[in-house]
């Protein structure tokens, strides 16, 4: 089969429901504002992703700025790496961080799910795997161990081995009750992670975790501001928990900068921040070779198609944003996610984007 070429790229802006808002120590996510991409080929082929904006406000500057880049692109092949390539020389000078390296790591997603479908194979196939059952952990906002009991019980019987919840109440002692009770509804045998969300100094993250070490924790995510790779350094050097971290790094470099650092015991990058499916090739590469556990930051759907074929394969994170806007949302199975194809598997539930769109 020839190269696909690119004959357009659109996007439409959509608002979606969340069937569990998320609320953090540093924000709460009530709704999912969400880009989806299609990426036209020549070949009648059209290769779906979409980008999660964290905030309404992101959307329409995000529309106008493909509108700015798109036309580079349009008439070039579909090929992941090239366009990457080509978009790192055009934005130099600039950097590829925030808005930018968003849509650029989205629009590398969506060219994997072209080629994908082209070949009517999996992602995962493409790029040397298997389409196996990869386990998933419930993700979790700050909760109420009362309030929230029966969905937590609820995960338990999906089969989930392991769970998330949210920390950085103002009250360090109701974050070690919260803590507590949540080990308690889960039993011994699930794991249960922890995320600070950046909301913590240093020497309170170091204060804090050592209060819910005696609750068997998993891992403990973002206890300071991400970027603060010494101060991650210094937290992993002073606790008896794994320090977890990766969401925020912006493509490969940042990685290798953390891993520079010692500022992480483990990793989680974000497809969406971390040069999509191309950049985190990139990344298990690097996690490999450092015999580091990596999981995934949401985007269950293109996490199903490259943990498979990470060699320090951890856990998929299930936080489920985009599923209110496909035909076939991608479900837990035992506690495990399963790709599916061709491409990336994902398809738009044309009625609810219509629903749900924003101008």
């Amino acid at each position: 089969m020839n190269s696909l070429m690119i004959t357009d790229i659109r996007a439409r802006a959509v608002v979606a429901p969340l069937s569990r808002p998320v609320r953090t120590a540093s924000g709460s996510v009530d709704v999912s504002p969400l880009i989806l991409l299609d990426v036209v080929t020549d070949q009648g082929i059209t290769g779906h992703a979409y980008l999660f904006g964290y905030t309404p406000v992101t959307l329409k500057p995000l529309m106008s700025l493909l509108e700015q880049i798109k036309p580079e692109l349009i008439g070039k092949s579909c090929v992941p790496l090239a366009r990457m390539q080509q978009m790192e020389k055009r934005f130099r000078l600039l950097g590829l961080q925030g808005l930018l390296g968003m849509l650029l790591s989205t629009l590398d997603m969506a060219y994997w799910d072209a080629l994908g479908k082209a070949a009517n194979q999996p992602v995962v196939h493409l790029l040397g795997g298997e389409a196996i059952p990869v386990a998933a952990y419930d993700s979790y906002g700050m909760v109420d161990p009362v309030k929230d009991a029966k969905a937590i019980e609820q995960t338990l019987k999906q089969g989930f081995k392991a769970i998330k919840i949210k920390l950085g109440d103002v009250d360090a002692q109701r974050d070690l009750h919260v803590v507590a009770e949540v080990r308690r509804i889960i039993g011994s045998d699930v794991a249960l992670m922890v995320d600070y969300n950046q909301s913590l100094s240093p020497k309170e993250a170091i204060r804090r975790i050592q209060m819910i070490e005696a609750y068997d924790i998993h891992w403990v995510e973002e206890p300071v501001v991400a970027e603060d790779l010494q101060g991650h350094a210094t937290v992993r050097q002073s606790v008896n928990v794994g320090i977890q971290t990766g969401e925020n790094w912006w493509f490969p470099r940042d990685a290798e900068r953390a891993l520079s650092a010692h500022a992480c015991d483990m990793m989680m990058p974000d497809l969406m921040k971390i040069g999509g499916i191309t950049g985190w090739l990139s990344v298990m590469g690097m996690a490999s070779a450092a015999s580091m556990p990596m999981s995934s930051h949401i985007f269950i759907e293109a996490s199903a198609h490259v943990l498979p074929v990470t060699p320090t394969c951890h856990w998929l994170e299930f936080m489920d944003f985009g599923s209110m806007i496909l035909a076939e949302p991608y479900v837990i199975d035992k506690g495990h996610v399963t790709a599916k194809g061709p491409g990336l598997g994902m398809a738009w539930n044309e009625s609810a984007v219509a629903r749900y769109a924003v101008n």
